[in-house]
């Protein structure tokens, strides 16, 4: 048998996302399906653009550096969660929908 090293296929881009090979699927992506219960065949008909080789590359890699990758999902995690207080904060919704009818309401009586 011939030794061969191949390089795993992710990619961190430049916000820190590691994506699958050259795709925008990420590892959280995969990893979830995973978890969910997914095989690499299922995910690769879920998103057409990954290779089959590259899921189970993933997979493996997920497997082999658990808490590498928990880690990371976790940090992932709690950077979506500040971007979601930014965005409610940017885009107040609180009495929106007062709003909303407020203006339909000015617009109809004019």
């Amino acid at each position: 048998m011939v030794q061969t090293t191949e390089a795993i296929p992710l990619a961190r881009d430049n916000d820190g996302v590691i994506r699958i090979a050259t795709t925008r699927v990420t590892l959280d992506t995969v990893v979830s399906a995973f978890n969910q219960g997914a095989t690499a065949e299922e995910i690769t008909q879920r998103y057409s653009t990954l290779d089959l080789a590259d899921v189970y590359f993933a997979i493996g890699y997920y497997l082999r550096h658990q808490e590498e990758v928990k880690a990371y999902l976790q940090q992932r995690q709690e950077i979506a969660v500040q971007i979601r207080v930014l965005n409610e904060q940017r885009n107040e919704q609180a009495g929106l929908r007062e709003r909303l009818l407020a203006r339909r309401s000015s617009k109809t009586t004019q």
